[in-house]
């Protein structure tokens, strides 16, 4: 991975840009008025650019970068504010002072409206396997300002975790979480979204298994809960009890400890 900085760039951006490379064992370049591509095609590698305003990730097969925005959660937020109904949270059964572990945190969008509705006594951890991209995502879930002072504070709560969701499970003690949650159908239809076709390069795709959903549920203290397409033969498979919704292309699925 080459770190470097935009076009205009200073002395500000470029400590920043050295400092990143060092943190991510990555190699810092000077950007000597070059074009991206023009660095890639000569390095043969993925390149992360520090800017101004946010960090872009530009993998060398592809014309978008990626960075991070909130995506859905902006709009889901303020339906939550408004007291309207969310799916995620139905199935969650998330509320203030709740512990909630993310195995698929992807752009986080999930995790923004769970920490939101945790607050501040509740906890929100999300595990991303990419480095690359759990990076990005940290980053930006401290720097991004959305006007609502609620969902910029519950952006910077949300603690993120480098690593697959299976070794991780296994470092924790039973009942360590109120809820574990899944999102498989981030990382396969990932290129459905032209906004996130340039992470399809970064995003990790970590097999559902039994071992794992049975982590999982040692570490949960009252349920496991599984987003996946209407059509998924993994609610019968391991079991989940389904929430079906009748006008949507995907169902929660709970397994409740209690």
């Amino acid at each position: 991975m080459i770190i470097t900085t935009a076009g205009r760039t200073n002395e500000e951006m470029k400590r920043q840009a050295i400092k990143i490379a060092e943190e991510l064992n990555g190699r810092y370049m000077d950007r000597e008025k070059r074009s991206v591509k023009g660095i890639q095609q000569a390095e043969g590698e993925d390149c992360l650019v520090v800017g101004k305003e946010r960090l872009e990730l530009y993998p060398i097969e592809g014309e978008s970068p990626f960075f991070f925005h909130p995506n859905s959660a902006m709009f889901r937020i303020k339906r939550v504010m408004k007291g309207e109904h969310d799916p995620f949270l139905e199935a969650t059964k998330l509320e203030s002072g709740k512990w909630l572990l993310d195995c698929t945190l992807g752009l986080a969008s999930d995790s923004i409206v769970a920490s939101l509705a945790v607050g501040k006594e509740g906890k929100v951890t999300g595990v991303e396997g990419n480095p690359y991209l759990a990076y990005l995502v940290k980053n930006g879930l401290q720097a991004w300002e959305s006007g609502i002072s609620e969902m910029d504070q519950a952006m910077k709560r949300i603690e993120i975790i480098n690593d697959f969701s299976l070794p991780f499970l296994k470092t924790l003690p039973d009942n360590h979480y109120n809820c574990v949650y899944f999102d498989p159908m981030f990382e396969e239809h990932i290129l459905e979204s032209d906004g996130i076709q340039a992470l399809s390069r970064f995003a990790v795709y970590e097999e559902m298994t039994e071992e794992l959903i049975n982590e999982a549920i040692r570490v949960a203290k009252e349920r496991v809960v599984l987003k996946d397409h209407f059509r998924s033969e993994r609610f019968k498979k391991f079991q989940f009890e389904v929430y079906r919704r009748k006008t949507s292309k995907f169902h929660y699925g709970v397994i409740e400890k209690n």
